[in-house]
């Protein structure tokens, strides 16, 4: 009993690397060290950048294409629940039903009901997704530490490897800031994970923005393209059941209640319960003072 308590004691140790810093589990920063970590970063590292959350972007989208919708919608408190009664009258029935589920904090079918609404099947007309564009493309935007931490921390010795699900391109900005060479992924040209050094890059697992603003990127923004690509392709889903086996996953930068937060869990739970080779996932997030 003995032996099993004193190593029970020695898995549960953290450790803090400065003060007023979070401490660290031990098991963790041994992981780190061998190499066996791959981070998870979502909106929030970019928000100190000036770029919003998924929240806040589908505020901004409205903004620009549904005066009257966006009226209502950003006045709602982030602390609304489905008891919360704005006043909609003057909304027609597809209107009313995005706010809705923009209450409901279901901002990935919110852009999609909006897509579908004012864009046509074929991509003939793409506003949304311009307008989703345009707000991340802000000129003047420039990495905030955060990122810089993420590519050193990122660092397997040798390789560089980290996955997000941010479609900006800070992360990129920030390792050519720091003479790091690291390529760029998205969507269907991930490499699949592995231990070795060829495994490296920054791999944007929803899709990234293009640089050139006349052209528009696939990205994962609404309902629609999360069963495209979580349950039709299995684009993002296969790439988590894989780095999870290999890796301890470090998720940093969501909310509890953020779409990729929840898809990607659920991507693993069900696995987690039927195999023992995945790895410890953690998850690190702010707290408002």
């Amino acid at each position: 009993m003995a032996n099993r308590a004193t190593a029970r004691t020695q898995e549960e140790r953290v450790i803090a690397l400065g003060p007023g810093l979070t401490p660290i589990p031990e098991r963790l920063l041994l992981a780190h060290a061998q190499g066996k970590v791959l981070f998870l970063a979502g909106a929030g590292i970019s928000l100190p950048a000036g770029l919003p959350d998924f929240r806040d972007l589908v505020v901004r989208v409205y903004g620009r294409l549904d005066p009257m919708v966006h009226g209502i919608i950003r006045d709602i408190p982030r602390t609304a629940c489905n008891q919360w009664l704005p006043n909609i009258s003057g909304l027609n029935d597809q209107q009313t039903a995005e706010v809705k589920r923009f209450i409901s904090g279901d901002y990935d079918v919110v852009l999609g009901m909006l897509e579908r609404r004012f864009d046509s099947p074929n991509f003939e007309g793409r506003r949304v997704r311009e307008e989703v564009r345009d707000q991340l493309l802000h000129r003047g935007i420039k990495p905030a530490g955060i990122h810089k931490t993420l590519v050193r921390l990122a660092d397997r010795g040798g390789a560089t490897a980290i996955a997000t699900t941010n479609f900006d391109l800070l992360l990129e900005d920030a390792a050519r800031q720091m003479r790091t060479d690291v390529q760029s992924y998205s969507l269907g040209s991930i490499p699949r994970p592995g231990l070795r050094r060829d495994f490296a890059g920054i791999f944007h697992i929803h899709g990234a923005l293009e640089r050139d603003i006349k052209k528009i990127s696939d990205l994962i923004i609404s309902d629609r393209d999360f069963g495209e690509f979580y349950l039709r392709r299995r684009v993002v889903p296969d790439f988590i059941y894989d780095a999870a086996r290999l890796y301890h996953l470090v998720l940093i930068g969501y909310s509890a209640n953020d779409p990729p937060m929840r898809y990607l869990f659920n991507a693993v739970a069900a696995d987690g319960t039927r195999f023992n080779d995945l790895k410890e996932r953690f998850t690190f997030f702010g707290t408002s003072a």
